[in-house]
């Protein structure tokens, strides 16, 4: 025991301390898909915005499940182009359900929207139970820009449609291959 023992300082011996850690960061980048924009984007650019056609006259019920539709090939579409993450629909009672998908909102995720907040309604509680279609108000609207009251009313158009429902299922010709199939087959 001819030295004390003595404590180890790396400093001291000239040694280099433990390289500084770089922080990693696993922080996610946006999820939704590039040109899918916000309601809001598009009032502040007002870009307008044009319904997919296949929406009118769907015969789809409001009750029951959007797999129910007879063109299960329009659910896939976009609802609006360009395509938004999030729209409101607005009923004829005021009341406003949003249909949202980070991809941009489909058809299905707004007749889904629909349904789930109608799914626990009976047949004989609606008085209108067929979606007739979609409607964007400033598409058929002249408003005054200069007048405030005008200008708050187009923003709040501006970011929701109107949703038309009928009584009777108004089924359209859109499309239609199988129909025109049959009526051929029929001949």
């Amino acid at each position: 025991m001819a030295e004390p023992l003595t404590r180890v300082d790396s400093a001291v011996q000239g040694l280099s301390s433990s390289p500084p850690k770089e922080k990693i960061s696993h922080r996610r980048t946006s999820s939704s898909a590039a040109g899918v924009s916000s309601m809001k984007e598009m009032w502040d650019t007002r870009t307008k915005l044009h319904i997919a056609p296949e929406t009118q006259r769907t015969g789809w019920k409001i009750n029951t499940s959007s797999s129910t539709v007879e063109e299960k090939d329009i659910l896939k579409k976009p609802l609006v182009t360009p395509m938004v993450r999030a729209v409101d629909l607005v009923t004829d009672l005021g009341s406003v359900i949003t249909a949202r998908n980070r991809q941009g909102v489909t058809i299905k995720d707004a007749l889904d929207a629909i349904h789930k907040a109608n799914k626990k309604r009976a047949d004989d509680e609606l008085d209108k139970p067929y979606l007739e279609g979609f409607e964007w108000a400033p598409e058929h609207t002249e408003y005054d820009e200069g007048n405030p009251k005008e200008l708050k009313e187009m923003e709040e158009e501006w970011q929701r449609l109107l949703i038309h429902l009928s009584s009777t299922p108004g089924v359209s010709n859109f499309g239609g291959k199988k129909k025109k199939k049959a009526a051929a087959a029929a001949e």
